[in-house]
């Protein structure tokens, strides 16, 4: 279905407190908060456990281990004394890094053979560390029962507690000395297959001579021919030596490209209900075109986005034909057919809720996605069906029509929606199409048709609208879930006629958000959001409220009701026009804890264009994030700067995701 104005941070308020009073917000969206909790404490394993799945999600600790992990026949507890001779913090770091003992210290071993192989893997495992920091004369002693572990016979049985007493001397630090690639691939004329050159990575003569700058340049140099059709291309001759009296490192690097391929046939395997010509199709990969990593990567991406598989995989062949050809095998394995699922809320202002939904993943057998839903909420015991939210709808979703990065999506919805600001009931369909141009650039564009009758401020009223909407998205994230550097841009333009009054009109909406990490750790993350809105058109009574303009909430400015911005001060009716900004500073504290100070603001106009002739609305306060799987646990508090009267003066929110 389409995207509407109102949907903007609903599922992220959990509560809002005023002169210790909960004041009204969204009712779905502090029931959909207060199930959450519940769901948490439902799920949640004991303490004991250091572990917690929602939703069958495991959000931190190892809730797979807490299940299956076998009893160990014969556990061996054990003690790590591990010291690093006249080292600096990070030094010792990468060493406890490196170390196995170290890292499973506070779990038994698989007994006395078990606990021997890690204790003697140590030593070239803290060898590593040391190579990664451009440490080649250190010496490294692992002592347990009296001897070193390396002089322990193999059938040595330790007692329960020993203590291994791991001693690391890191030794000088070296430089490059003479470094050469054999065979580098010549410059690019494409710039997508541009690749950055041994020296970004530190490989050059007087750097610090660290293992993973090795590492790196090689890699460089192999990616670098890859990119330009050689697929097969890789090193064969690596030359490290050490010359201890210079404290230098000399490293030759021989590189053999292979010769240029092109795609040969793609087979599949592993479908059963799925056609296997349009898992062929799906990877894009056509036979004879010039083989490039990045279409590899492209091709599991379009797979992964299918969703209809529990795993796929795209792997070139090995060697090229004789012809130049080099096949391509996909291995996939399909996901079950159908999921039926049910949820039921609670929340101590709007009462209960439940929703149930029935899903089919493939209907023919490419990848068609068939999802029912239904949902009631609102129901706080006073039998007034007039106050119950309704939801009954449906999608199908079409992927890989006209090319493998084009889908569509055909919606129906009928619901009826009571929210503060105003009352909904109607029901609308669309067809909708989403073209994904490159792992960043996205087009998108709908047609929908929308009846409904509206209650609010300015009386009740019906409006029927016919429209369309085209979009564009440009996302340069590094991590849409967290992100910390890169930025997001999405305009997106949606011409539609209201039928009941003869009124045309254009929504416009844009929105640009920025991050930016601080210092070499980068610990530290300043964040940026724009967002501007306009409908050119007729006045806010004769437009959907739906379509307008709102502001406040998890999401919007914090410290001010969901929804509650929008329109005159004494009456929220929803504007014409939308400036909204957001700024954050991101502190990590550990490495799973941050925490967030941030400043909003938001100006709502009943024109097209603000008329700039008030303040705006702008709240602030301080949060806290947990990373997990899922993206990071947020929980906020904030304080209106400028509460109009009747406004709290405090407001919690709590949601998965950054606010931006």
């Amino acid at each position: 279905m389409r995207r509407r104005t109102k949907s903007k941070g609903a599922a992220h308020e959990v509560l809002r407190k005023g002169s210790g009073q909960l004041s009204a917000g969204r009712a779905a969206c502090r029931a959909g908060a207060l199930a959450l909790a519940f769901a948490l404490a439902w799920t949640a394993r004991t303490p004991d456990a250091h572990a917690l799945e929602l939703f069958g999600l495991c959000l931190f600790g190892d809730c797979r281990d807490a299940v299956e992990a076998p009893d160990l026949i014969d556990p061996k507890p054990y003690g790590v004394a591990l010291t690093v001779e006249g080292a600096d913090a990070d030094m010792e770091a990468a060493v406890k890094a490196g170390s196995s003992l170290w890292g499973g210290r506070n779990a038994p071993a698989a007994g006395s053979a078990g606990l021997l192989s890690r204790a003697r893997a140590d030593y070239r495992r803290i060898q590593a560390s040391l190579y990664d920091e451009a440490r080649y004369g250190g010496t490294i002693s692992i002592r347990a029962d009296g001897r070193e572990v390396a002089d322990l016979p193999a059938g040595h049985d330790f007692a329960d507690g020993t203590v291994f007493a791991i001693s690391v001397r890191p030794g000088p630090v070296y430089t490059f000395g003479a470094l050469a690639i054999d065979n580098l691939p010549p410059p690019s004329v494409d710039p997508g297959d541009r690749v950055d050159a041994p020296s970004t990575v530190g490989f050059q003569t007087g750097s610090f001579a660290r293992a993973g700058a090795v590492r790196q340049a090689g890699q460089l140099a192999v990616k670098g021919w890859r990119q330009q059709g050689h697929a097969i291309a890789r090193i064969t001759e690596r030359e490290v030596v050490a010359n201890h009296p210079s404290r230098t490192l000399r490293v030759r690097l021989v590189i053999d490209p292979g010769p240029r391929a092109n795609y040969g046939a793609v087979t599949v395997e592993g479908t059963d209900r799925m056609i296997p010509s349009f898992v062929a199709r799906q990877t894009g990969l056509l036979p004879g075109a010039e083989y490039d990593p990045d279409d590899v990567e492209r091709a599991n991406e379009r797979l992964r986005r299918l969703g209809v598989f529990n795993a796929a995989t795209v792997r070139p062949a090995q060697t090229v034909g004789g012809d130049g050809t080099l096949p391509v095998a996909v291995t996939v394995e399909e996901r079950k057919l159908r999921r039926i699922g049910a949820g039921a809320t609670y929340s101590t202002l709007d009462g209960f809720g439940a929703e149930a939904f029935w899903l089919h993943r493939n209907l023919w057998g490419r990848a068609e996605r068939l999802r029912i839903e239904a949902g009631i909420s609102g129901l706080d015991g006073s039998l007034d069906a007039g106050n119950y939210d309704y939801r009954l709808g449906a999608t199908l979703g079409l992927p890989g029509r006209f090319t493998p990065d084009t889908d569509v999506t055909l919606g129906v919805l009928a619901e009826r929606e009571v929210l503060d600001t105003y009352t909904r009931t109607g029901a609308e369909t669309s067809i909708g199409m989403v073209h994904y141009q490159s792992n960043r650039l996205t087009w998108s564009g709908d047609l929908f048709v929308d009846y409904a009758e509206f209650t609010d401020a300015m009386g009740t009223r019906r409006l029927g609208l016919v429209g369309g909407s085209a979009g564009v998205e440009y996302d340069a994230r590094n991590d849409p879930l967290d992100a910390t550097a890169g930025f997001l841009a999405s305009a997106t333009v949606t011409p539609f006629y209201e039928w009941e009054f003869g009124n045309p009109a254009v929504q416009l909406d844009g929105e640009l958000r920025a991050y930016q990490a601080l210092g070499e750790r980068e610990r530290t993350v300043l964040a940026g959001r724009l967002t501007a809105g306009s409908i050119v058109g007729p006045a806010p009574a004769f437009l959907p409220p739906d379509r307008l303009y709102f502001a406040g909430g998890g999401t919007s400015v914090r410290g001010f009701a969901y929804r509650s911005i929008g329109g005159a001060d004494s009456t929220t009716t929803g504007g014409k026009s939308l400036i909204e900004a957001s700024a954050e500073i991101r502190q990590a504290v550990t490495d799973t804890i941050s925490i967030v100070g941030f400043v909003d603001a938001a100006m709502v106009g009943t024109d097209s264009l603000p008329a700039f002739d008030r303040a705006p609305r702008a709240g602030a306060g301080l949060g806290v994030r947990y990373k997990t799987g899922l993206g990071p646990l947020r929980l906020d508090a904030a304080t209106p700067l400028n509460p109009r009267p009747g406004d709290g003066w405090f407001a919690i929110y709590a949601g998965i995701g950054q606010a931006f």
